[in-house]
């Protein structure tokens, strides 16, 4: 079955032989639909870089099993053979209008050049630790994205930005560090995404740099770190809501910059809650900081609440965890059981009634302009 674009160049090419639309519009349109496929995703598409992703893992561990058995000499070809067969014939099978299986072995070859890092590195007894390889592993694949402008390779560098990040501030394999170069990465792998027209890269390099701020909180003072990224936060859900067109322009987003400073927000509030959190006395910084957040919320569905079904069940979801560590805090040690489940269906009852009469009003004004 043709994709919808494929039938939409087609529907744009009969138009233009029937004269419903002039030379100019057509032009303009196919312009449009080109600019736009890119982002799309479909269901083969996630498949082929599934497949992409287990053959490239199947190649790597024969390659290991077999690493004695295999000549030095054949162990280097056969990798950089696998990474330039990859490459190549990925570029020539987008050329040939096969997108998704194109992407997929560009995903196979950024598979073969991460594992060859190790592989070359354990056969020739090379100096640097895993924390390196990883770096050079998203350099390495960043730089075909470049070169290839592939929204997948995009992609898949933030997805090895973020497991150094998480590696290595976890202290998973090494000792536990911030590393501050991530900022520096993730500042460079979004002027990539905008070359590379990877939205779902931005995304999630916008999650990794709240991360990122987690990270630096729980190593350091956590009340200066999290202020900063609440009130960062609030101007850039006041920047999305008063100056949305521009900034989406330079950010594109998508729209969904409100979505992500109210994440950045509710995060922030919950470090400065649980640092300012005192179960044996009452606390009239964790009351003051509980008010904010509560406030923040109900500003936020109400300044862009209609347009974001997504900003909306985030302020849900962020209303019901106020109201659960609010309660943990300040009431916990003056119920008993009952009294908590008792308190439970309360809060949650009082929680659907607000949701539902919000829902109404933001159904109210789209019914009305139907109506009309």
């Amino acid at each position: 079955m043709a994709s919808y674009t494929t039938r939409l160049r087609a529907d744009i090419a009969r138009w233009r032989e029937r004269g419903l639309i002039d030379p100019a519009t057509a032009e303009a349109l196919t312009r449009d639909v080109a600019a736009n496929e890119r982002a799309s995703l479909s269901f083969g598409s996630i498949l082929a870089m599934m497949a992409a992703l287990l053959l490239g893992a199947a190649i790597l561990i024969f390659v290991a099993a077999n690493w004695e058995a295999i000549p030095r000499v054949v162990r280097v070809a056969a990798l950089f053979a696998v990474i330039l067969a990859g490459y190549v014939g990925g570029a020539v099978l987008k050329t040939r209008d096969h997108a998704a299986i194109g992407e997929a072995l560009w995903i196979v070859a950024a598979a073969a050049f991460g594992g060859s890092i190790a592989l070359i590195g354990q056969m020739y007894h090379l100096s640097g630790d895993e924390a390196s390889a990883l770096v050079t592993w998203c350099a390495g694949t960043a730089l075909a994205a470049v070169a290839l402008r592939s929204n997948p390779l995009t992609v898949a560098a933030v997805g090895i930005a973020d497991a150094w990040l998480v590696l290595k501030g976890f202290g998973f394999y090494w000792r536990a560090e911030i590393p501050h170069l991530f900022i520096v990465m993730a500042m460079v792998l979004f002027a990539i995404s905008s070359w590379t027209r990877s939205r779902a890269a931005r995304h999630l390099i916008v999650l990794s740099v709240i991360l990122y701020l987690i990270l630096l909180a729980t190593d350091h003072d956590a009340l200066p770190v999290a202020m900063s990224l609440a009130i960062a936060s609030v101007l850039l859900f006041a920047a999305s809501v008063f100056a949305g067109d521009p900034i989406d322009r330079i950010l594109q987003l998508g729209g969904r910059l409100s979505l992500h400073a109210l994440l950045g927000f509710l995060t922030g509030m919950a470090m400065i809650q649980f640092e300012l959190a005192d179960e044996s006395t009452y606390n009239s910084g964790f009351a003051l900081a509980s008010i904010i957040a509560l406030a923040g919320i109900v500003v936020a569905i109400m300044l862009a609440g209609r347009e974001s079904r997504g900003l909306r069940w985030l302020a849900y979801a962020g209303f019901a965890f106020e109201l659960a560590i609010i309660y943990s805090v300040t009431l916990l040690s003056m119920l008993d059981t009952a009294g908590f489940f008792l308190a439970a269906a309360v809060l949650l009852g009082v929680l659907a009634l607000i949701i539902i009469r919000i829902e109404k009003r933001m159904r109210a004004p789209a019914e009305t302009g139907a109506a009309a």
